[in-house]
């Protein structure tokens, strides 16, 4: 990863946060007047309040993750190791992928996990590795056609977990490969409509790298394309297995509210969100 000039260092760490703070308590305003012109209690009663509801809830989830992405944005000019607790990768992993699992099925793609070991037990930061996971599972989602599918594995080695995401879909150009995890400087969108502004992939990275791992991408254009995340295999010293919160912060749905890019406003309806 190359260094940051003087003027992205500010936009990462100033601008880009300080824009995701503004922005979030006005679309927590707007949410909330929504809502209330539509309750979940009318959307269960008719289907075209809901199908309504559901494109401005889907449009909300799409803006929200860029403010979160916009949050995060500071994070990718630290090189410090992120607080491990351990965990089981396989569990969280799998948990991920169970939810993930409907929304992928109506948009047509046939998502499936597997794991060399029923579980294993690393130091590790669970909600950062699950938003890893989620950034990867939406775009492998936006680049697989219907009828195609994503492929999540667990590998475990003496020295390294591998995490690793494929699937189906058109590739990676070589070109473009070679800046995939830099994307948010560049201004030549490769994925589909919405592009988002790119941080998702660069975020990725900056996890894994706090994980003290790596990240790499291999494609071939028409062949879809594979995410390694290799993770070391060791656990934090001392340190307790980490308690799983009740609930995620906000009342969203963090599997929608992440695959959002990729998804279609049916998954937004009010059978999913229930």
């Amino acid at each position: 990863m190359r260094d940051f000039s003087e003027e992205e260092l500010r936009l990462l760490t100033e601008v880009l946060p300080n824009v995701a703070q503004e922005l979030r308590g006005a679309m927590a305003n707007v949410y909330t007047a929504a809502s209330r012109l539509a309750p979940p209690e009318v959307r269960e009663k008719d289907e075209t309040v809901d199908r309504n509801a559901a494109i401005f809830t889907q449009s909300y989830y799409r803006m929200y993750r860029v403010i979160g992405n916009l949050t995060d944005a500071a994070g990718l000019a630290e090189t410090g190791k992120f607080a491990l607790a351990n965990d089981d990768i396989v569990g969280v992993v799998r948990a991920v992928c169970e939810q993930a699992e409907a929304p992928f099925e109506a948009e047509g793609v046939t998502l499936t996990f597997q794991s060399d070991k029923p579980g294993h037990v690393i130091a590790m930061d669970a909600e950062r590795i699950e938003r890893l996971l989620l950034n990867l599972l939406s775009n492998a989602l936006k680049f697989t056609p219907r009828g195609g599918s994503v492929d999540v594995r667990v590998r475990v080695t003496p020295q390294r977990v591998y995490l690793s995401v494929s699937d189906t879909g058109r590739g990676i150009a070589p070109d473009k490969l070679e800046h995939v995890f830099d994307r948010f400087l560049e201004t030549d969108a490769m994925d589909p409509p919405p592009h988002g502004i790119g941080l998702g992939l660069a975020i990725c990275r900056r996890i894994a790298r706090g994980h003290g791992g790596s990240i790499v991408a291999e494609s071939e254009e028409g062949k879809g394309a594979t995410f390694t995340v290799a993770l070391p295999n060791e656990r934090a010293a001392g340190a307790t297995m980490r308690q799983p919160k009740a609930s995620y912060s906000g009342g969203f749905n963090r599997t929608l509210l992440e695959l959002s890019d990729a998804l279609s406003a049916s998954a937004f309806t009010y059978q999913y969100l229930d």
